[in-house]
């Protein structure tokens, strides 16, 4: 393989912006494509199984490695863009690699991740209202020199918002956002919405506290956001008036997620963004007879906790109906939570549900769980009459 590595060292050499895998060696294969994608201090691989997004941080040093246990191994064909121009490399049904170079062909998207400014839906150089009044922009529409993070993760929000929205043809659209506190990306999914994707909103706020959800609705109304107002209530008893399409909550503590998740799913909202926080509930519960190992080191064991009521989330939103992501996205109010739930209501198979069910139900016997969400659920389909 002498051509394949000389051919990697000449590409690697241009620290190329952009590489994708393709086309598995083997077709039956669960993973079908790699995306790995130059970051500020490294690079990211993005690895898509079925419905699914995995991502893998690497240092720059350790990319050659990284293609080196993939090609030709699991994947036959890989392209790589970089401000030089375009590689390709693939192999023939007998192994052998085929290399080619286009000069001064950049697609637009290799650009590097860290400055992809014409690919933001929230775009610099216009006055939008809510990121001056949070220092983000400059009073012209510019990026405030402090602030150049926090526009790329609210962009990195929205943009997985997008991800669905995009691909529908949606007119009329009603939100419910719990746990807003000072309503920035209330504000600013709301412009989203209405300013870029054009689409008739009706949005509330939802918070505990009074004074904030008056401060947020008299800024509403200086921004003219008639469709948007902000409600002061508990995310556990909240009841806005209407049936919600999407539900939106980012860092509602602890069980508090659980209870927007079940709002959710009672009113069978078509799309869920949910960003947990501080999940202690199955911390204090977590036992083990055959895994004592992960309950034994209060660090880890919170941890596991953590990672074991996401997933307990996950599998109860799939039972429920839904194509569930867990997706890692930096947050846009710059804490290190950072995993967020998204779930899109659909033709899930009665197979897929079951087996999301029992998959719950042998997590909870094997650590003795018994999470906020499963009894929720559990009493509301007892109500229903459903078995």
């Amino acid at each position: 393989m002498d051509e394949l590595q000389t051919c990697m060292r000449e590409i690697l050499e241009e620290k190329p912006l952009r590489l994708i895998l393709s086309k598995p060696k083997d077709k039956s294969a669960e993973c079908k494509k790699i995306v790995v994608r130059r970051l500020k201090n490294g690079y990211q691989a993005e690895k898509f199984i079925g419905k699914q997004v995995f991502h893998e941080n690497m240092e720059a040093e350790a990319l050659a490695a990284y293609i080196g246990r993939l090609l030709p191994q699991e994947f036959r064909q890989l392209n790589a863009f970089a401000q030089e121009g375009e590689f390709s490399v693939s192999f023939t049904k007998k192994g052998e690699p085929k290399f080619s170079r286009v000069k001064g062909k950049t697609a637009a998207p290799v650009q590097e991740e860290h400055n992809r400014e014409k690919r933001y839906l929230i775009k610099e150089g216009q006055v939008i209202e809510p990121l001056v009044d949070m220092g983000v922009f400059t009073a012209d529409g510019r990026v405030a020199a402090s602030m150049q993070d926090k526009y790329r993760q609210i962009n990195r929000f929205i943009e997985v918002v997008d991800d669905v929205i995009s691909k529908q043809a949606i007119t009329a659209l009603k939100v419910i956002d719990f746990g807003c506190g000072k309503g920035y990306l209330t504000f600013l999914l709301y412009y989203y919405l209405v300013e870029i994707r054009h689409i008739d909103v009706t949005m509330v706020g939802v918070d505990l506290k009074k004074e904030v959800m008056e401060n947020c609705q008299a800024a509403a109304d200086r921004y003219g956001y008639r469709g948007l107002r902000f409600a002061c209530g508990d995310i556990r008893t909240y009841e806005p008036g209407f049936r919600p399409d999407m539900v939106v909550s980012l860092h509602a503590c602890d069980t508090a997620t659980d209870y927007v998740l079940y709002h959710a799913v009672r009113w069978k909202a078509k799309m869920i963004f949910s960003m947990p926080c501080c999940q202690h509930e199955l911390n204090g519960q977590m036992e083990s007879e055959s895994l004592p190992i992960l309950t034994r080191y209060g660090l880890l064991k919170e941890n596991a906790a953590a990672l074991f009521t996401d997933a307990l989330r996950g599998n109860l939103l799939i039972r429920s109906g839904y194509k569930v992501q867990m997706l890692d996205i930096v947050n846009p109010l710059n804490t290190p939570k950072n995993r967020l739930i998204r779930g899109v209501r659909g033709s899930v198979s009665a197979a897929a549900r079951q087996k999301a069910e029992e998959e719950v139900l042998g997590l909870m016997k094997d650590f003795h769980l018994t999470p906020t969400l499963y009894t929720l659920l559990e009493k509301q389909e007892e109500e229903a009459g459903v078995e």
